[in-house]
């Protein structure tokens, strides 16, 4: 499925339509259509043009974009750390999820890092109460570190919390070259 989408790392003319893609993904009724919705925890916008402008703009990050026929149907934010990379936004399509697109942006990010960057660990932030998603990172090698952080309450860019319990748990993988080349 992935070997049939183009990959490029997003520019300042993909942050309407990408903003679209994220928030549709994460939150409201649309992200209801895939596995991933977080629209039971937290309401409002997962990301907005602002803040994912910045993002394409910073040169310790990439955002990369996975496109069908030319339509955006997935994307990742990676930023260079210190340790490796940082991943974060894995987004895929509402209605294209459950067909392993997400396993092949996760693979294709962690191959991307590790030759654009040599990055040689993996690094991401789930909100806690997220047991699927932790368990679907888990079984592609991902581990919990047991760092904890809290959630940006009061911070409307990451959305409008529905719980008082919200928190991350982080997790690592590290970037072999048996990983970074299955």
């Amino acid at each position: 499925m992935l070997n049939a989408l183009a990959m490029r790392p997003a520019t300042a003319a993909d942050v309407s339509a990408l903003t679209a893609l994220i928030n549709s993904a994460y939150r409201g009724e649309s992200s209801k259509a895939g596995w991933t919705t977080e629209a039971e925890l937290i309401g409002g916008q997962r990301v907005d043009t602002q803040w994912l402008t910045a993002m394409i703009a910073d040169l310790a990050s990439v955002i990369l974009v996975y496109e069908d026929d030319g339509h955006a149907v997935g994307c990742v934010y990676l930023r260079r750390t210190e340790e490796g990379c940082y991943l974060g936004m894995l987004t895929v399509a509402p209605t294209r999820q459950r067909d392993g697109l997400g396993r092949g942006i996760l693979e294709a990010s962690e191959r991307w890092a590790a030759e654009q960057w040599g990055s040689r660990s993996m690094r991401m932030r789930v909100i806690s109460s997220r047991d699927e998603l932790l368990a679907w990172y888990e079984r592609r090698g991902y581990r919990l570190t047991g760092e904890r952080e809290p959630f940006p309450y009061g911070d409307e860019r990451f959305g409008l919390p529905k719980r008082d319990d919200l928190e991350f748990v982080v997790l690592v993988k590290p970037l072999t070259p048996r990983s970074i080349l299955s």
